[in-house]
């Protein structure tokens, strides 16, 4: 199968997609001895080369935590002034592993690998997302029951879940399930109003002590128990 040369340098992990891009105009890219123009497409048996030193393209899983500010939009839409990817340059272009709006912040992952992505955001898996959220009102005991029980919205009800009071007007809450914009929503339907949420965890990753606008490479044991978690899901759905 051919791939475009861009495409085949950034699956290498050697170079961003934008960077090849800058590569290939340099004239530094070359397919079999001959300099690579943009558009180009690798078939396999190719030999491929950045300033003389071969490429090879492989599916490589590399994962990134990183701390969505408020403000900004989980999307790859380039015209859009306020996606996430305006602001954040990683070493390799990367998805985002579901959502965070654009009134909350805190922790994003973000991966090179398609089926890791759709693994952790599948329902059905009940992946772990854990949440710090302040309300406009006290915190009840009814409250917290009802929330916990599960929430009539979006015409279903919200699986069961944990919830924590942590002070007057705030709260811990582990879902694991991802609707669109559920805590609000479960809030909503319950008279409350959100005026802070952050995520701070997302299955065994952490937000730890990073801050708004930073991103880390998840590596050695944190990014192998995320991977064997995910292929622990897909053997028991075998």
């Amino acid at each position: 199968m051919e791939i475009r040369i861009n495409k085949y340098i950034s699956e290498s992990g050697i170079l961003s997609r934008r960077k090849a891009d800058a590569a290939i105009l340099a004239g530094e890219i070359m397919i079999n001895g001959i300099v690579a123009e943009p558009g180009m497409k690798v078939k396999p048996g190719d030999t491929v080369t950045w300033k003389g030193r071969p490429v090879e393209a492989e599916k490589v899983t590399r994962v990134f935590a990183y701390y969505k500010p408020m403000g900004l939009v989980c999307t790859a839409k380039e015209a859009d002034k306020d996606s996430i990817f305006n602001t954040l340059e990683l070493p390799v272009p990367c998805m985002y592993v579901g959502r965070l709006d654009k009134d909350s912040q805190g922790l994003l992952l973000l991966t090179t690998d398609g089926d890791l992505s759709n693994n952790i955001q599948k329902a059905r898996n009940h992946h772990e997302k854990e949440y710090v959220v302040r309300v406009d009102k006290p915190v009840t005991a009814d409250f917290l029951n009802k929330m916990s029980s599960g929430v009539e919205i979006l015409d279903t009800v919200t699986r069961p879940c944990k919830v924590i009071r942590q002070g007057q007007n705030s709260f811990r809450i582990i879902l694991t399930q991802g609707l669109n914009r559920q805590i609000r929503r479960m809030c909503d339907a319950l008279g409350y109003r959100v005026v802070f949420l952050k995520r701070i965890r997302e299955m065994n990753i952490r937000l730890g002590e990073m801050k708004p606008g930073e991103f880390r490479e998840v590596e050695g044991d944190e990014l192998r128990k995320l991977i064997i978690s995910c292929q622990s899901d897909v053997k028991d759905k075998k």
